[in-house]
């Protein structure tokens, strides 16, 4: 099974036309840009300039752009149940939608951008916070399934959400949480996969009386690039060979659907071969539950469409200005269709048997 890439004519027209005007954005180097507070939109200033090169000639034209993450009607729920420390979005209306719960990377505290974009799209989605975040722990030495299993309940318990089961949307270490909820908990129906470990990392993760040690990372495995920055791609042993596939993540446990997409040129981990070789044991034992979308020039950060590029940056584990991957054109085009693919996915499957 080769990974491959899905992209259909509409979406390959709007990126095979040369640009016409240069949009230049200013921000702090190797900063990420993030929305914190997405009950306010986002106001970009758009200037074009005559001429061309680093010395822009006379301004032509300008205007303001307004982003705004919250569609009319779509509600905003702060959620305070039992452990769960989360943000619940709803769609306009009283009916009952789809489920999703959103779950991030090593960044810690909550991360809203994405979950309220997708209720816009009819989705009731769950903002999950685990950790660095009011009274959740500050450090994490184990993960407990446990927490995200109180969080599933929550949302299969309320009167808006559709059942019987709910999806995942998980990015980095979120998404390895997201494939291990699959692989243990009940009511998982499909998982989406952005830039996953398929195995454990960095913290251990448990569920009742099983733990799941780590993955061995060796950080002097570490490259330095031509610009001085570190690729860490090579620093995380292969969970495929022994001894270090007791840190696998056993989905072929789990009846869900998956989606794994991955970034061709991510340095943080190296993705498609995890997703493919994952595939392949699914394969082995008679599941065809399993889909990868394969992204050439798309680095580790696969946001939905329109942010931009963050290709060098703070790696998440060792906390060194590193490479991540990713070139702006193929991003751009990735990030078109990865958003679009992820909605097609959770419709076709979280629906009520």
């Amino acid at each position: 099974m080769a990974p491959s890439i899905r992209l259909s004519p509409a979406v390959r027209s709007l990126f095979d036309e040369p640009l016409a005007i240069a949009v230049q954005a200013s921000f702090r180097p190797f900063w990420r840009l993030v929305k914190r507070d997405v009950q306010s939109p986002f106001l970009l200033q758009l200037e074009v300039f005559e001429g061309h090169g680093e010395r822009p000639g006379r301004l032509l034209a300008q205007a303001q752009h307004e982003r705004a993450f919250l569609r009319d009607g779509v509600r905003r729920v702060p959620v305070r149940e039992g452990r769960i420390r989360a943000t619940l979005f709803l769609p306009p209306g009283e009916d009952a939608f789809p489920g999703i719960i959103d779950i991030h990377g090593l960044g810690g505290g909550l991360f809203e951008p994405r979950a309220s974009l997708l209720a816009n799209h009819g989705f009731a989605t769950l903002a999950l916070a685990y950790y660095q975040f009011e009274d959740l722990p500050h450090e994490l030495k184990e993960l407990h399934l446990e927490y995200f299993e109180e969080a599933v309940n929550y949302m299969l318990q309320h009167p808006q959400v559709k059942g019987p089961g709910v999806g995942l949307l998980g990015f980095s270490k979120g998404a390895e949480v997201s494939l291990a909820m699959a692989a243990f908990l009940k009511h998982i129906s499909a998982v989406a996969s952005l830039n996953a470990p398929v195995a454990v990392t960095l913290i251990p993760l448990s569920y009742k009386d099983k733990t799941i040690p780590i993955v061995t990372l060796r950080e002097h495995k570490a490259k330095a690039t031509n610009s001085k920055f570190l690729d860490y791609s090579d620093v995380i042993d292969d969970p495929f060979q022994a001894p270090c596939n007791q840190s696998l993540i056993p989905l072929e446990k789990g009846e869900a659907q998956f989606l794994f997409m991955v970034g061709q040129d991510d340095r943080v981990i190296k993705s498609e071969y995890y997703a493919t070789e994952a595939c392949k044991l699914l394969q082995a034992q008679g599941k065809e539950n399993f889909q990868i979308l394969s992204y050439p020039g798309t680095g580790h950060c696969i946001d939905p469409p329109f942010f931009p590029l963050y290709h060098i940056g703070s790696h998440p584990v060792f906390h060194k200005r590193a490479v991540l991957g990713g070139e702006v054109r193929a991003y751009s085009k990735a990030q078109v269709h990865a958003w679009s693919q992820i909605q097609e996915f959770f419709k076709k499957y979280l629906t009520v048997s």
